[in-house]
């Protein structure tokens, strides 16, 4: 991973409790994700290091903050994705689903100002980032007798609204931050009009919770099909890197099916595997669902920290009668729990509550499995100080716009 170093004089000290904010190594950054103080802080595999390796077109910086970063007294890290502006000198800064930082503090300035000082002094015109606290929970069962014609996730109460996530929004706000995606439900796809990560996700929660539990919170309908896959004979086996081009391919059939497109290679994806495995062996698996010898489905699985994630899932459009996916995702939970996992998260949902919506599906299969959705805070964007920032942030947003 290539690093962005900053000189010494360039240390951003926070106002009032004696912390640095430095670049770190990758070991220092693990280190601290590792640790009780970091695990607490609940990073996404988007936040580990190995995801910088990931993105191409984008320069990784790791950085630090706490009394001595270098020595690995760290209160809070980041992986900041710096991508230029063309024409220019100038990067905007994105930091996925992160920093990774105690949101819960009310001193936020003391960290996340010498965070965005230096994001400055490094050339960034712009940033983009993604606190970690929930804003709202809707139970499945909740969900499911309030559907209907042009309903969607923001006309139904919450079963939970979260204190912590009202504060982040309230004091972002009162600092110049903008919600990319609005105040709203988003669109019809997975977050929020602007967000890049999923403004809605499912999860599924495992923390004390046995295979029993897990097997009694699934609905009828997901508890046949699975019986059905296994009557059927579908064998669900984790595979490898060899895989990945059968994966690719049932992934451009899904697409074409769904009616959507993720834009990934297939190189994107034997990288990701590559550079999640090589930080930790079995960060991400392949999971295989197999019919007659024939893989019918294919999905995979990441794992940082107490939590794993479903990430993509591809399948055949025949023999969808034996119901290859169902069997996938039962194995999943299952091997997410034996792992310690305290959530199992299916990623995004769609924000409508109208069957008669093309996109209505997608959530209504995850509610089978009697889950959360769950509205994060979604992704927040500033132009930094400046005039010249300012007018690049503009002409930025006029260019995406354009994309």
């Amino acid at each position: 991973m290539s690093a962005l170093l900053v000189p010494p004089s360039r240390v951003s000290p926070a106002r009032n409790r004696g912390t640095v904010l430095r670049t770190i190594t990758a070991e220092t950054y693990r280190a601290f994700l590792a640790s009780p103080d970091g695990a607490a802080l609940g990073a996404g595999f988007l936040q580990c290091p190995s995801w910088g390796d990931v993105k191409e077109g984008w320069r990784a910086q790791l950085l630090g903050w706490g009394p001595d970063p270098e020595a690995g007294a760290l209160t809070g890290v980041a992986l900041v994705l710096l991508r230029q502006f063309p024409g220019t000198r100038k990067y905007f800064a994105y930091l996925p689903e992160g920093p990774v930082a105690d949101w819960s503090d009310p001193d936020v300035d003391g960290w996340l100002g010498p965070l965005l000082q230096h994001l400055r002094s490094a050339g960034a015109f712009a940033v983009r980032i993604g606190p970690s606290p929930a804003y709202r929970r809707w139970d499945a069962a909740r969900l499911k007798p309030l559907t209907g014609p042009g309903r969607r996730l923001g006309d139904v109460l919450a079963s939970e609204v979260d204190p912590l996530g009202t504060a982040v929004a309230e004091r972002l706000r009162a600092r110049g931050w903008r919600r990319c995606g609005g105040d709203g439900t988003g669109g019809e796809g997975t977050g929020g009009d602007g967000d890049a990560q999923p403004r809605h996700v499912f999860h599924v929660p495992l923390a004390g919770r046995t295979t029993e539990d897990l097997w009694s919170g699934l609905n009828q309908e997901w508890r046949r099909n699975v019986r059905r896959a296994r009557k059927e004979g579908v064998e669900v086996v984790v595979g490898s890197t060899a895989e990945l081009p059968e994966f690719y391919r049932l992934l451009g059939i899904t697409e074409r099916r769904d009616g959507f497109r993720l834009g990934r290679s297939l190189a994107y994806y034997e990288r990701q595997y590559a550079a999640l495995n090589a930080e930790e062996p079995g960060r991400m698996k392949l999971y295989l669902a197999r019919h007659r010898g024939e893989i019918l489905a294919a999905h995979t699985m990441i794992t940082a920290g107490r939590r794993a994630w479903y990430q993509t899932g591809a399948s055949a459009d025949h023999r969808r009668e034996v119901r290859p996916s169902n069997a996938l995702q039962w194995r999943m939970m299952q091997d997410a729990l034996a792992l310690g996992a305290d959530v199992y998260d299916m990623r995004g949902v769609p924000s409508t509550l109208d069957p008669e919506e093309r996109a209505y599906g997608l959530l209504r299969w995850k509610l089978g499995t009697g889950g959360q959705v769950v509205e994060t805070l979604g992704e927040w964007e500033k132009p930094l100080d400046g005039s010249a920032n300012h007018a690049l942030y503009r002409a930025f947003q006029a260019y995406l716009n354009r994309r």
